[in-house]
């Protein structure tokens, strides 16, 4: 049985916000509208779940200068999940090579220009960014909780339907051996557990929140799809790699101020770091929710089929 789409409860019109645009990115750009008093409020539940669906249905959200703490952090991804409805044996994600440190425990990534405690040297920090846009532990079989799918023809988007592919963390893997570092087991969810990092998910993936479809592949640790030719395979996610990266009008860029806080649905999107700042440091703290096991419903609606479907549902924030 798959999950029913999330409908908005409206809480959130209170606070000012803009589109960043017309397709992905939205932004509470008022330091007054606090991540830590939506935690705290009388109606918290509400808000945070509307938040999870605004998260989905956009893609992203930002918020500036908040004063959120690592452990409100870590609480909100959690509750951002539960009351999205993950499953109850989905905690948060402990990177297969983070250190626990008495600052912060395994289940906080430090993604640092600099190297960081549990987190890669400068030189593998340059290497990762180089390779580009991805989504996050797709190499597990349970990872974090659009568009791009709706600019392919009907032809290729129902090939594409019917094909798995093998998502695979080999960096993190050799990362860890030539640093002697002991990959962490228990993942965050039962079923991500052992060394091997690899994982089996459908290459189009149904947002449970928003009952959307999207193409669930990146250049990171996508590495082949097991129906199609070794041949057929690289040229597919060759394709959809240039797809996804290529339709700029897909794309928000977001430019960083100190304290600002970025969500996004891990599902449905992916991400890179642009090296623009020179020398300057670079230093973001990461917790990641484990949500459900992808999977494709055949039921389920493109973005730009269900528009009509969600034009008087989807508020005006």
């Amino acid at each position: 049985m798959f999950s029913t789409p999330t409908s908005f409860l409206g809480s959130l019109n209170i606070f000012d916000s803009f589109d960043n645009t017309p397709i992905i990115g939205t932004t509470f750009s008022n330091k007054s509208t606090q991540l830590s008093q939506l935690l705290a409020a009388p109606n918290s539940d509400e808000l945070i779940e509307d938040l999870a669906t605004l998260i989905s249905h956009r893609g992203v959200v930002f918020f500036s200068e908040q004063d959120l703490t690592i452990e409100q952090q870590k609480q909100l991804a959690t509750r951002l999940g539960e009351l999205s409805g993950k499953p109850a044996t989905s905690k948060l994600h402990v990177h297969p090579i983070s250190e626990e440190t008495p600052e912060l425990s395994a289940d906080i990534s430090v993604i640092s220009s600099m190297g960081h405690a549990g987190v890669s040297s400068p030189s593998y920090f340059r290497s990762h960014t180089l390779r580009g846009w991805h989504s996050d532990i797709t190499f597990e079989n349970v990872p974090s909780d659009y568009a791009a799918y709706d600019r392919l023809s009907p032809p290729y988007q129902k090939f594409l339907e019917g094909l798995t592919a093998v998502h695979h963390a080999d960096s993190f893997i050799e990362y860890a051996a030539r640093n002697n570092i002991k990959m962490n087991d228990n993942r965050g969810s039962p079923e991500n557990t052992g060394t091997s990092l690899t994982a089996i998910h459908p290459v189009i993936r149904t947002n449970p929140v928003t009952g959307f479809k999207s193409v669930f592949v990146n250049r990171e640790f996508t590495k082949r799809i097991v129906e199609l030719s070794p041949e057929e395979s690289d040229a597919t996610l060759q394709f959809l790699q240039l797809h996804i990266s290529e339709n700029h009008d897909l794309q928000v860029r977001y430019r960083w101020k100190t304290n600002d806080i970025a969500i996004w649905d891990n599902r449905s999107t992916l991400h890179t770091a642009t090296q623009d700042y020179g020398d300057k440091l670079r230093v973001g703290h990461r917790v990641v929710s484990i949500g459900e096991r992808p999977y494709f419903d055949p039921n389920s609606k493109s973005r730009r089929a269900a528009l009509g479907d969600l034009r008087n549902v989807v508020p005006e924030l």
